[in-house]
């Protein structure tokens, strides 16, 4: 059975298959892209978005083209910015968590302890006292004010 397929289904029409498949599957992508393009286009209107997505479903071959040349510029704008936006978004969010968006982390303040303790600037107590105020939450003002003074 197996050769009677290689006789009836030559190496060419293998290649002009996998083309073809190729060829689908990079339309249905880019129909895809221009129909999320429409919806994330701030400049249109909703019947802009209703006349294009329309045009693009009923006539797709001759949307799709007219679409890309009428708007296909635009498109890699709204993209890029589209993306700036994600991207400062995430930014924001990873600032705000880490809670290094005003001020210093406690990792900060326990490695500037730890510089002043390696420097001599503060004895092994004041360094243990500091310590614990910054990691109760106290933060750096708390710690400087341990009531000692920098020795030279």
């Amino acid at each position: 059975m197996g050769t009677y397929l290689a006789y009836d289904y030559p190496l060419l029409n293998t290649f002009w298959t996998m083309l073809w498949f190729f060829l689908w599957i990079l339309w249905i992508i880019l129909l895809f892209r221009i129909i999320g393009d429409i919806f994330r286009d701030d400049d249109l209107g909703g019947w802009g978005k209703a006349g294009w997505l329309a045009f693009v479903i009923l006539l797709p071959f001759l949307g799709v083209f007219v679409y890309l040349i009428a708007r296909g510029k635009a498109m890699g704008h709204r993209e890029i910015t589209h993306a700036r936006k994600q991207q400062e978004a995430f930014d924001s969010y990873v600032r705000e968590t880490a809670g290094t968006a005003g001020g210093t982390s406690q990792a900060d303040d326990l490695a500037r302890l730890a510089d002043l303790r390696s420097r001599g600037d503060i004895t092994e107590e004041e360094f243990r006292r500091a310590k614990e105020i910054v990691l109760s939450g106290g933060g750096p003002s708390a710690s400087a004010g341990t009531g000692t003074t920098p020795r030279q």
